[in-house]
């Protein structure tokens, strides 16, 4: 009887170990998965603030969510008044990331070409992941650098 108990017991912690292995399996499957999406939100917020601060607003409107280019399309005079501005600063001051969304607070220092007189601008840049698509879009669009101006 003794004999019969102690391969039950060995049966049942084999059973553990492997119910133990595949739980273990799917939180690092779910961990690549959310990485992976953590990873491309960071490369597409690196490639939006590297296109803002070098002037490139036609390549940044690229990443903005096709419903709202749609929504709201920007005209070539609107894209030449960005030529107006020189970017001397861009600086995240919060964050927060949920599933399907993120949203960053942004400190961006503009420069008029004109005047030569510098000005911080704060920005509230929103993302969504677009999960039919497999990607982040931008869905608050260009920073507006005339506010109240």
């Amino acid at each position: 009887m003794r004999a019969g108990t102690m391969a039950g017991e060995r049966a049942m912690r084999k059973r553990i170990g492997w119910m133990a292995l595949a739980l273990a399996a799917l939180l690092l499957g779910a961990c690549a998965t959310g990485g992976k999406k953590a990873e491309a939100l960071e490369r597409l917020q690196y490639d939006y603030s590297a296109a803002i601060r070098w002037g490139d607003f036609e390549g940044a409107w690229n990443l903005v969510d096709p419903e709202v280019r749609q929504a709201r399309p920007m005209s070539d005079l609107e894209f030449q008044r960005f030529q107006q501005i020189r970017v001397s600063g861009y600086r995240e001051l919060a964050s927060r990331v949920d599933a399907d969304s993120a949203v960053r607070e942004i400190q961006i220092g503009v420069i008029n070409q004109h005047t030569m007189a510098e000005r911080s601008v704060r920005y509230t840049e929103a993302w969504r992941y677009d999960a039919e698509a497999g990607r982040w879009w931008l869905s608050s669009g260009l920073p507006d650098f005339w506010a109240g101006q």
